[in-house]
């Protein structure tokens, strides 16, 4: 097994990012791992900045925190999505994100090689 990533089928986290974001009401299909937890990490990085930076500038007076509220409300449709799609790619339905724990397991596990009843498989296309 090659454990060296392959330069053409490299895809930045910023590509993952706004691959999700134009398919934020796409509910079908499957979402490879990197897909998915790029879209959190990027998530995570934003929302925490600016939570540093209101507490940090703003003392916590919460005049960024109209601004993450907006953005949280912003990402929660593509959010779902994404969620959704990675459960297809493990072979299961949608529902099960909203298992807790086990959607976490399911997030991290490889998705189903080949196609299933989901869609095709998504590093085909990469």
């Amino acid at each position: 097994m090659n454990t060296l990533p392959n330069a053409a089928n490299h895809v930045s986290v910023l590509d993952n990012y706004v691959a999700v974001l134009k398919k934020y009401n796409d509910f079908n299909g499957r979402a490879r791992r990197s897909e998915y937890w790029y879209f959190f990490l990027v998530n995570v990085i934003v929302t925490q900045g600016l939570n540093f930076v209101n507490i940090l500038i703003f003392n916590g007076s919460g005049v960024v925190g109209g601004l993450l509220m907006l953005l949280n409300l912003a990402i929660l449709v593509p959010s779902v999505a994404v969620a959704i799609r990675r459960m297809h790619d493990v072979g299961k339905s949608g529902w099960y994100a909203l298992i807790p724990f086990y959607n976490l397991i399911l997030a991290c596990t490889e998705g189903v090689k080949g196609a299933n009843e989901y869609g095709n498989y998504p590093k085909q296309n990469a």
